[in-house]
């Protein structure tokens, strides 16, 4: 039914409707941010990505394939809300679990992190030189999973896929629980395993079908910054202390919670011991 009448899910009743309310308010809260800027920027001084979006929004408003227009200015400061904020902190909060449930890893990224970076900052630069510590963060991306599914999409054309036809216009939810846990493309895909993104070597390498943030050019516009995030906090996390719980790695469930929107990390008292 959903397949012939993709938009019968706004009108049944479900935790879904709450959801969407949330988003809508969001999104005025979103309006109103994009109307003070409007109203206060200086174009030969943009503040930030609002303003530099307005500004490129002008140069171009007389383009009518422009994508830089109100709509779009709207759902890309919506996308850096949704990928900025719950989904960082539930991956942050799901790795301190992993790190529980695992201490041998934990001890060996601590290990890794010491050699080479001490007590310095960390930033950017240094992943390269943690190929250890990379993989385990990309590996925590990869099983908890945090969206299953990617943001709605829309067919540009008619489309012929596996035998079924999309019309143009169709909203199109990519599945990325599918591929993030595709055994053709990952040796244990049920298993937290950081060597899925380790060579013979042990240094880091790539896996093409590791995409939490969907792929091509519309995946998430937050991607760069989770990432950095994700890196520079866990790290410094790690530096300064070593993550524990009273009754032991063994009482600690890896099971995520489903939201409407999100798994998400279940609750849990952990101890954070300075190191």
């Amino acid at each position: 039914m959903y397949n012939v009448f993709p938009r019968i899910v706004e009108h049944l009743p479900g935790s879904h409707n709450t959801a969407f309310a949330l988003i809508e308010e969001i999104k005025g809260f979103v309006s109103m941010q994009i109307q003070e800027h409007k109203e206060t920027m200086d174009p030969s001084s943009p503040r930030d990505f609002i303003d530099s979006f307005l500004i490129r929004s002008n140069q171009e408003k007389d383009i009518p394939s422009t994508e830089f227009h109100h709509e779009n200015l709207v759902s890309t400061v919506l996308n850096l809300f949704l990928a900025g904020t719950e989904t960082t902190s539930s991956t942050i909060r799901y790795a301190l679990s992993l790190f529980i449930k695992y201490p041998d890893i934990q001890e060996k990224m601590q290990h890794e992190i010491d050699t080479v970076i001490g007590q310095s900052c960390p930033s950017m630069e240094n992943r390269k030189s943690l190929p250890f510590t990379d993989a385990v963060i990309h590996e925590v991306q990869r099983f908890l999973d945090i969206v299953p599914f990617s943001l709605p999409h829309y067919a540009l054309h008619d489309i012929s896929f596996r035998g079924y036809t999309i019309p143009k216009d169709t909203v199109i939810i990519p599945l990325l629980h599918s591929v993030l846990k595709e055994e053709k493309h990952w040796e244990t895909p049920w298993t937290f395993n950081p060597k899925h993104f380790l060579d013979q070597n042990d240094n880091f390498k790539k896996n093409p079908s590791f995409m939490p943030f969907s792929a091509g050019k519309r995946a998430c516009v937050g991607e760069s910054l989770a990432r950095m995030e994700l890196f520079i906090f866990l790290v410094s996390l790690l530096q300064n202390f070593t993550f524990s719980c009273t009754g032991g790695p063994d009482t600690i469930n890896l099971n995520p919670e489903f939201s409407s929107f999100a798994n998400l990390p279940r609750s849990s008292e952990i101890i954070a011991t300075p190191r």
